[in-house]
């Protein structure tokens, strides 16, 4: 691994791969001028960790990479197949494809700032590299998010993430009390509820959309979270302003009852949840379906988060950190969508070249 490049791709996702395609566009060669690096075992990005039961089928859409479509991948009758192995061989024929050879499995512990000659010291399990410009893909996946309750450290019970989900047998006869109202909330609750009893619970009334999704919904959600990361605030989840698309399956759920949702509890006890009302209900599990935040831990050193925990985003696309130039990130805020993240890539490396450049 070159110690020096220009610079840095941290992660392979959709978003870094994004990324390297348009930096190998304009010209900079992989492996010299610029590196990947992914923390993950093998190519896919956090696809590879997702649950057996998410098919092409039940997953909620998949882009394809510039310059290549996913369906080059492809077999007929392939929308049974398991999402955690059909992307996963797309990312690898991808990269295989444009020559983008990724370090893997390279885990980036810190990023600093080297005073001296203004490059960026980027510190890695295999070493450490300084590079001119940073484009940061890290995603979520490495951080999901748990929200505090009282009482949490009394459960007797088990208590997962989506993160830990593999297949509802694990489940079976035990009541499962489920946390969240996102997209993967109602598909995990779905599979859940067929092997035991269970309760859903949300912060917020969900919000069904049963027309379909268009390039207009898909634009104004984006525009909401791009505004206010350009005003320095969390961004928010692309998909929260989008609604819960009605499938056959979340029609059935509904039919079933299973999606009759109830506002959340206010404090857990040891065998189970209280209401805000008083009432008690006993639990097995508490499964939270509460999402991810962003994986940027690792930039801590260059203190890019203002007072209210955002980080201040500007360029064409939201991608380029307003306080340093150096640094894109692509898939946090509006970019944070497979689409997005494609969209991104191309601004972000035309930007960053500029920058360094200048």
């Amino acid at each position: 691994m070159k110690t020096d490049p220009d610079v840095a791709v941290i992660g392979a996702g959709q978003a870094g791969l994004s990324g390297a395609y348009y930096l190998h566009k304009a010209g900079l060669a992989p492996g010299t001028d610029f590196v990947v690096l992914d923390g993950g075992p093998n190519p896919g990005g956090a696809w590879q960790f997702r649950w057996p039961s998410l098919t092409l089928m039940t997953v909620n859409g998949i882009s394809d990479l510039p310059g290549m479509r996913f369906s080059e991948t492809l077999d007929e009758g392939t929308a049974e197949v398991r999402a955690s192995e059909a992307v996963p061989r797309y990312y690898a024929e991808y990269e295989r494809r444009f020559g983008l050879a990724v370090e893997r499995p390279v885990r980036v512990r810190v990023v600093c700032d080297r005073t001296d000659d203004g490059r960026l010291n980027v510190e890695t399990s295999a070493g450490t590299l300084s590079v001119r410009g940073l484009i940061n893909a890290t995603g979520t996946w490495e951080r999901p998010f748990i929200p505090f309750y009282p009482g949490a450290d009394t459960f007797t019970g088990w208590q997962l993430h989506t993160r830990d989900y593999q297949t509802a047998a694990e489940f079976a006869g035990k009541h499962t009390i489920v946390v969240g109202g996102g997209i993967s909330a109602v598909q995990l609750i779905d599979e859940v509820s067929r092997v035991t009893t269970t309760t859903w619970v949300t912060r917020s009334e969900p919000v069904f959309r049963d027309e379909p999704f268009t390039a207009e919904i898909g634009r104004r959600a984006v525009a909401l979270v791009e505004d206010r990361v350009r005003r320095g605030l969390p961004p928010g989840s692309v998909v929260s302003v989008t609604g819960i698309p009605v499938t056959p399956e979340v029609r059935d759920a509904q039919r079933r009852g299973v999606l009759d949702r109830r506002p959340m509890f206010e404090r857990i006890e040891s065998d189970g949840v209280r209401y805000a009302d008083g009432t008690f209900e006993r639990a097995d599990i508490i499964f939270w379906c509460t999402g991810f935040r962003s994986s940027l831990d690792h930039l801590a050193p260059l203190s890019l988060r203002g007072p209210g925990g955002g980080i201040t985003m500007t360029g064409q696309l939201a991608t380029r950190v307003a306080q340093d130039p150096r640094i894109h990130l692509i898939g946090y805020g509006p970019s944070a969508s497979t689409i997005g993240a494609n969209r991104a890539g191309r601004a972000a490396v035309r930007e960053l070249l500029e920058a360094i450049r200048r």
